[in-house]
């Protein structure tokens, strides 16, 4: 998650955020909570013993939540994303019987909007203030940043 989004590491991929904030992205506490909780799933790629995808889905009565989503650098852009995103949708609706995944998206990350919206997803204009101050989600470098709620129909 912190190579596919922050840093250095970040840029060779198409995906970072390294421009907009720095610091992390999440933290072990975040990811632990994630894995313990019975209504969130962690999915992940392994390649070789080492991750290098994941998403997270989280039930959310008649949706399902999408997030922690990150494919390592050296492989975005090779089919991968659109490998874990179907699988997730296809999880997310045998498993919980869901309709719908809904995700938030850093308003500004236009590029990473397209690119789910050709999976489906439609923004929604339904934005949600980013958390200014909480250094556990990174440190703005910009002073608009919100998130943006999209949606895809699971039917």
């Amino acid at each position: 998650i912190e190579s596919a989004y922050r840093g250095d590491a970040s840029r060779a991929g198409w995906t970072t955020e390294a421009d907009i904030l720095e610091g992390q992205r999440t933290d072990p506490e975040g990811v632990l909570e994630v894995v313990k909780s019975p209504d969130n799933r962690l999915l992940t790629v392994e390649r070789d013993g080492t991750v290098v995808a994941c998403c997270q889905l989280e039930h959310r009565g008649e949706y399902a939540y999408f997030g922690m989503f990150a494919v390592s650098p050296t492989l975005q852009g090779g089919g991968l994303g659109k490998a874990v995103i179907a699988e997730a949708e296809r999880q997310a609706r045998e498993t919980w019987g869901v309709r719908e995944m809904h995700m938030t998206v850093i308003s500004v990350r236009e590029d990473l909007i397209a690119w789910y919206e050709r999976r489906g997803y439609r923004r929604t204009g339904e934005m949600s203030p980013f958390p200014y101050g909480d250094e556990r989600f990174g440190i703005p470098q910009r002073p608009d940043l919100q998130f943006e709620l999209l949606v895809k129909p699971l039917v």
